[in-house]
């Protein structure tokens, strides 16, 4: 139940930090702006910086410890190893094939119906 609503938690910071990245203004922005570039953004000319990068430091804070509480789980959740051998796993799965060749049953060929006939063979 807890690694479910921390995978849950994880997938939503993981889209919103997406989201509140692309609503950044580029570094680059400023010059755009002085060849008629307009400034009527949504949070005002330079009011949302602030705003969006607090945003964005608490959602990768909340992404990094998401991410090694999950990693730390995965660790806990080990039952074995793939290197473990056992009868089980030696023997083949797969039957093994005959040794001789297999003689296939003959099939009758189907009546030629209706107006179709097969094409003659040239000599």
């Amino acid at each position: 139940m807890l690694l479910t609503t921390v995978i849950t938690i994880h997938i939503v910071v993981c889209i919103v930090l997406v989201v509140i990245i692309l609503l950044q203004q580029g570094k680059g922005a400023d010059v755009g702006a002085v060849f008629g570039g307009s400034s009527s953004t949504v949070f005002g000319a330079s009011g949302a910086g602030s705003a969006l990068t607090k945003a964005t430091w608490a959602l990768a804070t909340a992404f990094f410890a998401t991410s090694i509480f999950l990693a730390y789980s995965s660790t806990q959740r080990v039952t074995g190893s793939i290197f473990n051998s056992s009868s089980a796993t030696t023997r083949s799965v797969m039957p093994s094939a005959p040794a001789g060749k297999v003689a296939l049953p003959a099939v009758p060929a189907a009546p030629v119906s209706g107006g179709a006939q097969p094409a003659p063979q040239k000599k």
